[in-house]
């Protein structure tokens, strides 16, 4: 693993890359400890929501520059996702081709904008005691600050994806939730010692279902539906050229940790929508809509399923495959050219994606049916692991493919 690490900083390109990546964490890291003008942090601890998953996921410390993280981009995501298909004028305009979805994700800035004012409101509001000048230039100095933060998290997001090491936003995620591990592991460590023998057995017992879930995982990961496709052989002068045989690899969730992270932000954003408003109505919605909370947690498993079928659409396109094989002179075994080609690979997709969304759908459940047997409230568990391994996979096999052009020994070997 060293020798591999020393080889890809051997390598220009790839040690510029993995450099800016780890500045890009740095400045992510220290602007996510950076208070806003004019706020006691000391005074914050213990305000919003503090400890959720979605903070975790998807945001910074409260009261802090870089307080709402990726959150209102990931959310303005799912929203123009939803308006491209409702929407014809938008569903045209993503069809256009790269010019396309240059203005869809200008469309999605612009909306992360917007929803990050919203948001940065209500949490200048929540933590309005904490300031140590309470006036409204106070307030606006606040919340332009927080608003630029957001904008600058989600250009860096936007660069990292740029520079080639995997997704930018998912790996800002990931910086998120490995920040929180520390503070996991010691209340596990404090379970164990508070609890004495059986204390200890109970810590066990979650990191051997943690372990099991961590391989489960990686599994699930790594699956995929190999579609066989044979290619007809051609004349072309005195050489003939094709017959070859090829696949076309369908992965068990296409939509990947995508899903998961859209779930929890619909099911998070009553609560958003509460820090501004403050109201006993949306109060009760939000704690229904928590992945504790029984309704909470069977909306959370429905929307993980909507929306691995939803991405997955968005993701991959049967009918230009179907299209792409034929072109090439190429066929699936049994199956006819064309509409027959296509639509069977929808059905194999689909199908795959139900499996996947199964999977994924227990994999987000571990940590609370680990808190109903253990009695614990688990910080880390099946949604973070999920994250954390794909992301962590995903770099890896960048740097992997990076490397092998280079005929270097990679990562995976």
């Amino acid at each position: 693993m060293f020798s591999t690490l020393v080889n890809a900083f051997k390598i220009k390109e790839t040690r510029t890359r993995i450099l800016y990546m780890l500045l890009v964490l740095f400045i992510f890291r220290v602007g996510t400890h950076l208070p806003v003008p004019g706020l006691d942090l000391n005074a914050v601890k213990d305000m919003g929501s503090s400890g959720t998953l979605y903070q975790m996921i998807a945001g910074g410390n409260y009261g802090t520059v870089f307080a709402m993280g990726i959150g209102p981009y990931i959310n303005a995501s799912i929203i123009m996702q939803l308006l491209t298909v409702a929407i014809p004028k938008l569903e045209q305009i993503n069809k256009e081709g790269e010019e396309g979805r240059k203005k869809i994700n200008q469309y999605t800035r612009i909306a992360a904008v917007i929803l990050s004012l919203l948001q940065g409101c209500g949490q200048v509001y929540t933590v309005r005691s904490a300031f140590m000048h309470t006036n409204f230039f106070v307030y606006i100095v606040a919340l332009i600050t927080m608003v630029t933060g957001t904008i600058f998290v989600m250009w860096m997001g936007e660069r990292l994806t740029e520079v080639g090491i995997g997704n930018g936003a998912s790996f800002l995620i990931f910086a998120n939730i490995l920040s929180g591990l520390a503070s996991g592991i010691m209340q596990l460590y404090t379970t164990g010692s508070t609890g004495g023998a059986a204390g200890w057995v109970k810590v066990a017992a979650i990191l051997a279902i943690l372990l099991v879930v961590m391989v489960f995982v990686i599994f699930i990961q790594d699956g995929e539906r190999r579609i066989p496709v044979q290619y007809s052989r051609k004349m072309v002068g005195r050489k003939v050229l094709g017959g070859q045989s090829s696949y076309i690899p369908i992965k068990v969730n296409i939509a990947g940790v995508m899903s998961i992270i859209f779930a929890i932000s619909l099911l998070q954003f009553p609560y958003t929508i509460n820090q501004l408003f403050h109201n006993e109505v949306l109060d009760k919605v939000s704690n229904v809509l928590r992945t504790s909370h029984p309704v909470g947690a069977i909306l959370y498993v429905i929307l993980i399923f909507c929306f691995t079928f939803f991405y997955t659409g968005f993701a991959f396109n049967p009918v230009e495959v179907a299209e792409n094989i034929k072109k090439s002179g190429g066929f699936i075994p049994g199956i006819r050219p064309g509409k027959p080609t296509s639509d069977y690979i929808q059905g194999v997709v689909d199908r795959i994606s139900l499996v996947g969304a199964c999977a994924y759908a227990l994999i987000a459940l571990v940590p609370i049916l680990l808190e109903v047997i253990f009695k614990i409230n688990i910080s880390f568990g099946g949604t973070t692991l999920l994250i954390v391994t794909g992301v962590a996979l995903e770099i890896v096999k960048q740097l992997e493919s990076q490397m092998l052009m280079r005929h270097y020994k990679g990562f995976l070997s």
